[in-house]
């Protein structure tokens, strides 16, 4: 007897995609965790054969106003200051791994923009636009989705401004 397997989506994020209907390629690495002082980024990068700045992290910052998802290429830092004036908050910072679990519900090397627990304010660094495409966590550590930056803002109703700093 012959059985079909209809593969589900691998995680939210993969999901969130394919209902969307949009264009996206996922990316599978080998996580080399001898690697991970350089960060899981800047590993995906590598592992990949990708220019770092088109490889973008996905970071959780608490603010006044509540949690925020914070998107900047792996070779660049999240301004705090910055993000914080983008949405209009009194300051803003990183949040501690256990919470972004909570709130995301992903973890730490394998936060995804999409497919998160909740919609949450999101604003990617404008380098994002340079490029057809960029790399985004798909939802766990070794797997990406190349995406292009319009399709990412328009899901995820962010804003495109200037966050990342060196």
């Amino acid at each position: 007897m012959l059985r079909l397997w209809i593969m589900k989506a691998a995680t939210p994020a993969l999901t969130a995609l394919e209902r969307a209907g949009v264009h996206f390629i996922t990316h599978s690495f080998s996580v080399d965790t001898s690697h991970q002082n350089i960060g899981y980024g800047k590993t995906a990068a590598e592992a990949l054969g990708i220019d770092q700045e088109r490889v973008f992290k996905t970071l959780l910052v608490e603010s006044d106003m509540g949690p925020i998802v914070g998107i900047v290429p792996v070779n660049k830092q999240l301004s705090m200051k910055a993000i914080a004036v983008v949405v209009g908050a009194k300051r803003c910072e990183l949040l501690d791994a256990q919470y972004v679990a909570r709130i995301s519900g992903y973890v730490v090397g394998g936060v995804s923009p999409f497919g998160q627990k909740r919609l949450l304010p999101t604003i990617i660094d404008e380098a994002a636009l340079l490029f057809d495409t960029i790399f985004v966590s798909g939802g766990r550590r070794g797997l990406d989705v190349e995406v292009a930056p319009s399709i990412l803002i328009s899901l995820l109703n962010a804003i495109a401004a200037a966050v990342a700093t060196s």
